[in-house]
């Protein structure tokens, strides 16, 4: 998802969503430099991985559809998405069905990263080397850019590959072992089912209403 010099980093994520009706992060790009990263679970039409690095005041995006491995030896496909807003690494809650990205969304992992040569001269070579530093995830990362689909396709494919060091292992699957938020301890089903799950909606916002309490035979004595 290359662009023009001096085009906005966020009109991608601007055009797909209308800030009159819906309270979602703003398309604020931030001004002071940053390196956080986060993986949020996203169970939509498909659940993936939604791989985000800080960057150029905004969070660079990767749709990973099986996930981050440990395996050197596995090749899991990352799909560039648009840019997102550094406020949406912090989102973990539900998006309405039928709304844009419908489902629950999971704050998987976060952390810092930080870029193994020039990160600029990476994204646009399609060969970005990074370190992590997350709670989950640590160690030496590659993400390369695959060759165009030869049937003209839009999408952008990248590779997201684990390097050999300290932290590898061969067969170990992550996502496999964790499955739940490293900031609210909260499952999809939890995150989905619970009345505290933030709502974001391309209409409104809302929070979810708590079931009323049934009341305890005790208590009903009392109302008599």
């Amino acid at each position: 998802m290359a662009r023009a010099p001096g085009e906005d980093p966020l009109a991608t994520y601007k055009a797909k969503r209308d800030f009159a009706k819906t309270p979602e992060p703003g398309a604020k790009r931030a001004r002071k430099k940053g390196d956080s990263f986060v993986i949020q679970k996203h169970a939509a039409r498909r659940t993936h991985f939604d791989f985000r690095l800080e960057h150029d005041g905004v969070l660079k995006s990767w749709a990973v559809t099986r996930g981050p491995s440990l395996d050197p030896a596995q090749k899991r496909l990352a799909v560039r998405t648009e840019d997102h807003p550094l406020e949406y690494g912090g989102f973990e809650g539900v998006i309405p069905k039928g709304e844009y990205g419908g489902g629950p969304v999971m704050i998987w992992d976060e952390g810092t990263w930080e870029p193994i040569g020039d990160p600029d001269e990476g994204l646009a070579k399609g060969d970005l080397k990074f370190r992590l530093h997350g709670k989950r995830l640590n160690g030496d990362y590659v993400l390369v850019r695959m060759k165009k689909d030869r049937t003209g396709g839009k999408r952008e494919n990248w590779l997201l590959i684990k390097k050999r060091d300290d932290h590898a292992g061969d067969g170990e699957e992550p996502t496999e072992v964790h499955d739940t938020s490293v900031v609210s301890g909260r499952t999809m089903d939890e995150i989905e089912t619970g009345a505290d799950s933030a709502v974001w909606s391309s209409n409104k916002a809302q929070k979810k209403t708590p079931a009323p309490k049934k009341r305890t035979a005790k208590a009903s004595a009392r109302v008599k």
